[in-house]
């Protein structure tokens, strides 16, 4: 077995035993019926799929589904391709990376679109830093890999600065947030829970992405969930279900919402409320087909990350999407 082939079975097995309720493969469950079959699927940062499908009750679904925990998308792309994990959630760049030995063994398969707020850098209350172009020299925190990576690096480029003009620190979101309260580092970008917790905290926001990334959120399947054609009937039906969720809390069950919200992100009910109102204002979340112009758009994020360096040769994304689910997820979402 070759070093990545060892690695990548090593994997499988600390991810497996690190995932609550994760049981074997689900392939092997395929064949008597929906009721035999189990999704594995990933979230960042709190379950929210799995509580919105509850507050919906959208989560009687005729299939198992074992919802995991991760830092991060690309965690979630570290199991997937680890065999760990069916389903994963994430921006447009965790697979960027996760694909860039040449050997993907996943497909995105759906696309959902949804507001960038909460995506950060982000100084403390007593830093006389009050934009990018003062970070030059400075020891700035982000998550790598990841949205964080990326709009860093392009709000740095708007204010006539390179990457090698900033320390660079990869962090962890909890890591980071816990790096900038403690001040041994400048500024943090990072996303979702950290972000709110930094400016609980007092932090000051010194640049946002909102304008910079695409709000495009992917769905990504492993090959072998795709292989099963009981497995891609209930993927598209949970994604349905979750499109079909957010159009519930849009039909007037916001403040309801914002409760379940607040609850799992430790912040006053108000501050959830206004979160989601203004974030479905920005862009509606909707579970969209794939199509030429998502796959354009993590081009564009493939080349940046390129012209930075972090990727040692150009990736054709294309190569890792798949329109596979197209038909039965159009069918689905127009029912």
């Amino acid at each position: 077995m070759s070093r990545t082939g060892r690695a990548l079975a090593l994997a499988a097995v600390l991810l497996t035993s690190a995932l609550t309720g994760c049981g074997g493969s689900a392939g092997a469950e395929d064949s008597g019926g929906d009721g035999s079959v189990t999704l594995r699927v990933g979230a960042t940062g709190w379950q929210r799929e799995e509580a919105l499908l509850k507050f919906a009750h959208l989560d009687d679904t005729p299939y198992k589904v074992q919802w995991s925990l991760f830092q991060g998308g690309d965690k979630q792309l570290e199991a997937v391709r680890a065999g760990a994990l069916d389903v994963a959630s994430s921006s447009e760049i965790p697979p960027v990376f996760a694909a860039a030995d040449g050997r993907p063994n996943f497909k995105v398969v759906a696309v959902q679109r949804g507001n960038t707020l909460n995506q950060e850098v982000v100084a403390p209350k007593d830093s006389g830093i009050t934009s990018i172009a003062q970070l030059k020299g400075k020891k700035v925190g982000y998550v790598k890999n990841t949205t964080a990576h990326y709009f860093l690096y392009e709000l740095l480029k708007q204010a006539g600065l390179g990457w090698d003009d900033i320390t660079a620190a990869p962090l962890e979101p909890d890591k980071g947030l816990a790096a900038l309260n403690g001040g041994s580092v400048d500024a943090f970008a990072g996303y979702g829970n950290a972000i709110i917790a930094a400016h609980q905290r007092g932090a000051r926001t010194i640049g946002s992405a909102k304008d910079i990334l695409s709000g495009n959120f992917l769905w990504t399947a492993s090959d072998d969930t795709l292989q099963s054609p009981a497995r891609r009937k209930a993927l598209a039906d949970l994604l349905t279900r979750i499109d079909k969720a957010y159009a519930y809390v849009r039909d007037g069950h916001e403040k309801e919402y914002a409760k379940v919200v607040a609850a799992a992100t430790h912040q006053p009910v108000d501050e959830a409320l206004e979160e989601l109102e203004e974030g479905e204002a920005q862009r509606k979340t909707e579970v969209r087909l794939v199509s030429a112009q998502a796959t354009a758009s993590q081009q564009k994020v493939a080349d940046a990350f390129r012209d930075l360096g972090a990727l040692k040769q150009p990736l054709k994304v294309s190569a890792f999407w798949t329109d596979r689910l197209n038909s039965p997820l159009r069918k689905a979402l127009s029912s």
